[in-house]
C-alpha cells in the first residue's frame, strides 16, 4: 500500500528514498499473501466470485512488486491504487458494507500524507474521501448483490479488521523509525563536520564550555591541543582538493584513534583541529600530543595521497587555568602552535607560564 503516494513522484525518487520503495515492495508481498488467504476463505464461505477476484488481485500485486523491483514506480502505484479501489468496491457491493472492505481504503491516508507533495496530497485525499463516501451512500440504496450467511459476514469483517490493524501497526512502526532516523541525521548534521566526521566548531565550543563549567565547579585539570597540518596548502596545490580531502579525513581518523574515548576532538577550521582532554594536566596533554605527532611520522601517507608525500603536524598545548574562559585557553594553545610553526614545524610546544 505504501507506494500509493507516488502519484506525484518520478523515477529519481527511488534513488532519494530507497527505504520507502523497499517498504512498498514488502507491502505488495504482504497484500498478495492476504489475497491468497482470501481466495480459500471465500471459497469456504460460499462466495466464488470474490474468491476468483483475489486471483486477479494476486496477479496485480505481483506486477506491482516486479515494477518496483525494476524501478517502474508509477506502474506499481497505478496497479496498487486500482487493486485496492476496485477490490474494496467489489467486496462491499457483493456482500455488503459490514464486510469491512472499506477499511483498506483508509490505509492510503498515512501513505499519502507522508510522501506526496502537499498539493497532490490534498487532491488525493479529497478524491479518496469522495470515493469512500460514494460507496457508503450507494449501499444505502442497494442491497448486497451476493449476500453470504451472517456468521460468514462476521468472519470476513473480523478478518479484514485484523489485517488492516496489523498493517497499520506495521506501517506506524516504519514511520516511527523513519522519524527517529531523520532526527538522528539532523542531529549529526548539526553537530559534526561533514568531511571528517569530527565535531564541528559550534558543537565543539558547546562541549568545551560544559567542560569549562565542570572545571569551575571541581577544579579538575583540562588540557587543550590545537593541531595544524603542516604545509597543507602545498598538498592541495600539488595533488588537488580531492586528495586534500582524503588527507584531512585520514588526519581526523588518526587524531581520534590516538586520543582517548573521553577526549573531545573537533575540526576547528580548515586544516586545524582542537582537542579537549578532560582530567588531563599540561604534562599529560603534551605526552598525548607527542603520541599523535609520532603517529603521523609512522603513517604511510603515500597510500592516501597517491604520490610521494609526507604529512606532519604541529601542535600547541595549554591547560585550563582559574579565571580562564574558552577563548583564553585556546588562545594560549594557539600561541604555542604559532611558536611550533616558527621553530620548524612538526613539533609540540607547551604554553609558556
Amino acid at each position: 500500500m505504501e507506494s500509493v503516494n507516488s502519484t506525484a513522484t518520478y523515477e529519481p525518487a527511488r534513488e532519494r528514498r530507497p527505504e520507502f520503495w523497499r517498504l512498498a515492495m514488502r507491502c505488495a508481498q504482504i497484500a498478495g499473501s492476504v489475497d491468497v488467504i482470501f481466495f480459500f476463505l471465500f471459497h469456504a464461505l460460499g462466495s466464488p466470485i470474490l474468491a476468483w477476484v483475489n486471483v486477479v488481485s494476486v496477479a496485480m500485486y505481483a506486477g506491482a512488486y516486479y515494477a518496483l523491483k525494476y524501478r517502474r514506480n508509477k506502474t506499481a502505484v497505478v496497479l496498487i491504487w486500482a487493486e485496492v479501489l476496485i477490490h474494496a468496491a467489489l467486496g462491499i457491493v457483493l456482500i455488503g458494507w459490514e464486510s469491512g472492505f472499506h477499511y483498506y481504503l483508509l490505509m492510503f491516508i498515512p501513505a499519502i500524507c507522508v510522501s506526496a507533495a502537499r498539493k497532490w496530497a490534498v487532491f488525493a485525499l479529497l478524491g479518496l474521501w469522495g470515493y469512500f463516501i460514494a460507496l457508503d451512500v450507494l449501499m444505502w440504496f442497494i442491497p448486497p448483490l451476493q449476500p453470504i450467511h451472517p456468521t460468514a459476514l462476521h468472519i470476513v469483517h473480523l478478518f479484514n479488521l485484523s489485517v488492516v490493524f496489523a498493517m497499520f501497526s506495521y506501517l506506524s512502526s516504519y514511520y516511527l523509525r523513519m522519524v527517529v532516523s531523520a532526527q538522528r541525521k539532523l542531529r549529526e548534521m548539526a553537530t559534526t563536520d561533514s568531511l571528517t566526521g569530527l565535531l564541528n566548531r559550534r558543537h565543539m565550543t558547546y562541549l568545551a564550555e560544559k567542560e569549562l563549567a565542570r572545571f569551575q565547579r571541581s577544579g579538575h585539570p583540562v588540557g587543550f591541543l590545537l593541531l595544524d597540518v603542516d604545509h597543507f596548502k602545498s598538498i592541495n596545490d600539488a595533488y588537488g582538493h580531492e586528495t586534500g580531502d582524503r588527507v584531512l579525513r585520514s588526519v581526523a581518523d588518526l587524531i581520534r584513534r590516538e586520543l582517548r574515548a573521553q577526549d573531545m576532538v573537533g575540526r576547528w577550521g580548515g586544516e586545524e583541529f582542537l582537542a579537549v582532554l578532560p582530567d588531563t594536566d599540561s604534562g599529560k596533554a603534551q605526552a598525548s600530543a607527542e603520541r599523535v605527532r609520532n603517529a603521523f611520522l609512522e603513517k604511510d601517507w603515500a597510500e592516501i595521497a597517491g604520490g610521494d608525500v609526507e604529512v606532519t603536524i604541529s601542535i600547541g598545548v595549554s591547560e585550563l587555568r582559574a579565571g580562564d574562559d574558552l577563548s583564553t585557553a585556546v588562545s594560549r594553545a594557539d600561541t604555542a602552535l604559532y611558536r611550533s610553526k616558527n621553530s620548524g614545524r612538526n613539533r609540540v610546544e607547551l604554553e609558556t607560564v
